[in-house]
Formats: C-alpha cells, sequence, structure tokens
C-alpha cells in the first residue's frame, strides 16, 4: 500500500530534509530504482556508513513514490526529547536491546500491514565502509511476514556525517551521492537464517563495490574511501578494534553512574 493517511509530522520531516539537501545541491545517483515497491510491505536493507543513511533513504523513497519507511532504531534515540517526538511522529520502531522480541513483532506486524520496513543489518556505523558481518533479523523478519528483502548500497552519504569525522557545511557541498538497489531477495521460513544472512552480506558488499566503481570522484588518499581502493579508511580489523574500545567506554561510563 501507499501511505495516504495524513502524517503532518513525516511530511515536514521530509521536507525540512529535501530543504536541507538542496542548499547542499547533493548530486544523486540511483540505479535499479524499479526494485522499490509501489506496493505492499518489504524490508529496505541499507548499508551504514554515516549517520544520514536514514534521511537519504527516505529522501529517495519519497522522490519515487512518496512511501514510508518506519525505520528500527535504538530506544536511546526515542528517549531524546525531540528526536523522539519526531521519531514517534514518524512511526519508526524503538528498539530496547533488553527487550528486543517486542520490537521484532511490532515490525513483522507493521510488515504484514504492508509497510516498509528500514533496517540497518551491520548494526551501527561501520568506519571501515566496507560492508561487515550481518545480524539475522532482517532475514528472519521478511521470512515471517512473506515479503521481500531489498538490498541497499548508499555510497557517499558517509561524507556529509559520519562517525569520527566532523564535517562543514562547505566540504558537504555538492557531495555525491550513488544509491545502487539490488533485486529483491525472498527468503522463507524453510531457509536458514545464517546462511540467507551470508547471502545477503555478500549482495549488498557487491552493491556497494558497484557504487564505488561508478562513483564520480576519485577517492584515492582520502578518509572516505576503503583502504583497500587506496583510501586511508580503517581496515575492516582496525574498525572492530576501535568499536571494541569505544564500547569498553559507553559500559564503563554506565556503570560509574550506577555506582554514583
Amino acid at each position: 500500500m501507499k501511505n495516504h493517511r495524513s502524517e503532518p509530522i513525516y511530511t515536514s520531516a521530509i521536507g525540512i530534509g529535501r530543504a536541507l539537501f538542496s542548499l547542499l545541491h547533493l548530486k544523486p545517483r540511483v540505479t535499479g530504482l524499479q526494485h522499490l515497491p509501489d506496493t505492499g510491505g518489504a524490508v529496505l536493507a541499507i548499508t551504514h556508513f554515516g549517520y544520514l543513511d536514514f534521511a537519504l533513504a527516505e529522501w529517495m523513497m519519497w522522490q519515487k513514490n512518496k512511501r514510508h519507511i518506519r525505520f528500527m532504531a535504538k530506544k536511546g534515540a526515542f528517549d531524546q526529547p525531540l528526536v523522539g517526538f519526531v521519531m514517534r511522529g514518524m512511526h519508526h520502531i524503538s528498539v530496547d536491546m533488553t527487550h528486543g522480541a517486542e520490537a521484532y513483532s511490532l515490525a513483522v506486524d507493521a510488515l504484514k500491514a504492508g509497510e516498509l520496513l528500514g533496517v540497518f543489518p551491520e548494526g551501527g556505523v561501520n568506519t571501515s565502509f566496507t560492508v561487515r558481518e550481518l545480524k539475522t533479523g532482517a532475514v528472519r523478519m521478511a521470512a515471517e511476514a512473506n515479503v521481500p528483502i531489498i538490498p541497499i548500497a548508499i555510497w557517499g552519504g558517509h561524507r556529509l556525517m559520519t562517525k569520527g569525522h566532523k564535517r562543514s557545511l562547505k566540504e558537504a557541498y555538492g557531495v555525491p551521492i550513488s544509491f545502487v538497489i539490488g533485486d529483491p531477495i525472498t527468503p522463507s521460513g524453510s531457509d536458514d537464517a545464517q546462511e540467507q544472512t551470508l547471502r545477503l552480506h555478500d549482495t549488498m558488499q557487491e552493491l556497494v563495490d558497484v557504487a564505488q566503481e561508478r562513483y564520480p570522484e576519485d577517492g584515492t588518499g582520502a578518509w572516505w574511501q576503503p583502504r583497500h581502493l587506496g583510501g586511508t579508511a580503517p581496515t575492516p580489523e582496525e574498525a572492530a578494534i576501535a568499536e571494541a574500545e569505544r564500547r569498553r567506554l559507553r559500559e564503563a561510563k554506565a556503570a560509574a553512574k550506577v555506582a554514583k
């Protein structure tokens, strides 16, 4: 189904995003647009290299058919007064890591109702700018709801805002943003979730490879280019070590607060 009902917060958020992207003169390039469904439920499995990937995906979908994407996001975002108000108004789904089954059930119900569900199967932002190991949730939800998975690679969005890099508006001006959308994948309950997730991982990396190969700017020596293509981004191993350290520091900080 298309989203015909009035959703003023979603419409306003899209309007603000479109205005910002227009002011920045972003240059979208989309391959595989025909794979985005005009009706029915689907899981959009999206790469996650930058903080604005969700907004870019919504922007792309709005340009095609004005359908709304419901994203699964960590409960911490919903706990922020303004951000939480907006996310609830856009009917995104809060994920409490201590009660994950509830979010999973809500997501499956949304898919069965014909909604588009946006997920980042890698989890958090990946600073190596390669597709790391995926969680099985996207495959399991699609199989249970009997809907397809649409793999999507977004390349260039991390140049606007990502982990470990402060960017100015001047640096973000005119950045090319590439979207490569793959053929739908339709898992079933009889398929092995791990095997299907590995297939999804390989497909998403292939889409990223295509986006990088066709990207109109040379990233040799650039922080936003992966190491294996001549950039200076961390290798997947280095990124994993850095992420583990950030997680350790967060947990230590949280424990210190509880102890006070």
